[in-house]
């Protein structure tokens, strides 16, 4: 008999199983005002290989004077035990990252352009245009080294500065990008303005006019409701989902920006609605708490703090009720 969590995924019309990336190394330090240890990051990676995770997003070849934070990254793509079947991306803003991240190694590079001018500007100091003409050098450059490229579409969902995105934006990208032979495009909500309504509305577009396009999403828990999102992402039948380890991150050239849901937190709710991930759920958590160590500081994931949901205490563990 189907258990209640496979019968529920059903009912929703789910994939049976999704693939996640850990951007944690990457998107969530990237904004940390500390540097953290280059042994730091590549102890992450392996503690979350070694749970199951297969896929990371591990660094970004950018100037250090722009991310200081990332300015180890050719060590820290160097430092991975690439003993277990682990795929490593790097964003490559320009083609001297693109160099930088070939002769690393790394197994693929991401390109990145906001759907909206003035976001685009403040995270890259070019206009979309510039930035789309600036990719066909990183890819001839990736072609050259035999390492795919995928692109990833900034303030997918809404943007700071100027509010609402028209969905044209994000399909006229995915178009520019397949035809540049990306077809694997990321759609990013840097600010946590996304919707279930707008989710739904933008796969479909992109299903629709850039049916050529592999389509994964990526969430900020700004608003609380980044898993939500997630939800209305499955119903869309995605199969690929950013986070972070333990809610890390928020784009530093962004207001009001805040960590990236949880890995965690994801891999509970994947589990309990009868999803497979392949990751163990308890490992993850267990790297969480980590993390929270390496980062001397409590993060936002809920799933470690809890526990699993059959998790049961001892009856003395509190006090009973008087009166």
């Amino acid at each position: 008999m189907m258990n209640r969590n496979a019968a529920y995924a059903r009912r929703y019309g789910f994939p049976q199983r999704v693939r996640i990336v850990e951007v944690g190394p990457r998107d969530g330090l990237q904004a940390e005002p500390e540097f953290v240890a280059t042994s730091d990051k590549i102890a992450m990676i392996d503690r979350l290989a070694a749970a199951g995770i297969r896929e990371f997003e591990a660094t970004s070849f950018v100037s250090p004077r722009a991310v200081p934070q990332l300015r180890d990254a050719a060590e820290v793509v160097a430092g991975v035990d690439r003993g277990r079947p682990v795929r490593l991306t790097t964003l490559v803003p320009n083609p001297r990252g693109a160099v930088a991240a070939a002769q690393a190694g790394v197994d693929a590079m991401v390109v990145f352009l906001s759907a909206s001018e003035s976001h685009n500007r403040k995270n890259v100091n070019r206009s979309r245009a510039e930035s789309l003409e600036g990719f066909r050098e990183v890819v001839a450059i990736a072609r050259e080294a035999d390492i795919k490229v995928q692109g990833a579409i900034a303030t997918s969902f809404g943007c700071p500065f100027e509010g609402d995105v028209d969905v044209g934006a994000i399909t006229g990208i995915a178009k520019a990008y397949a035809q540049m032979g990306i077809t694997h495009v990321t759609l990013g909500d840097t600010t946590g303005m996304a919707t279930p309504p707008l989710v739904a509305e933008r796969c479909k577009a992109l299903r629709r006019e850039v049916p050529e396009s592999e389509i994964a999403l990526h969430f900020h828990n700004t608003r609380g409701i980044g898993l939500v999102n997630v939800h209305a992402g499955l119903a869309e039948g995605i199969t690929i989902f950013e986070s972070s380890i333990g809610g890390l991150g928020g784009c530093p050239f962004a207001p009001g920006a805040t960590g990236n849901i949880a890995t965690e937190d994801l891999i509970y709710m994947l589990h309990e609605c009868g999803v497979e991930t392949g990751i163990d759920a308890i490992a993850v958590t267990e790297a969480a708490a980590w993390m929270e160590g390496a980062m001397g500081r409590k993060l936002p994931g809920q799933a470690a703090k809890a526990g699993p949901r059959l998790k049961t205490s001892a009856l003395d563990a509190v006090a009973t009720a008087c009166g």
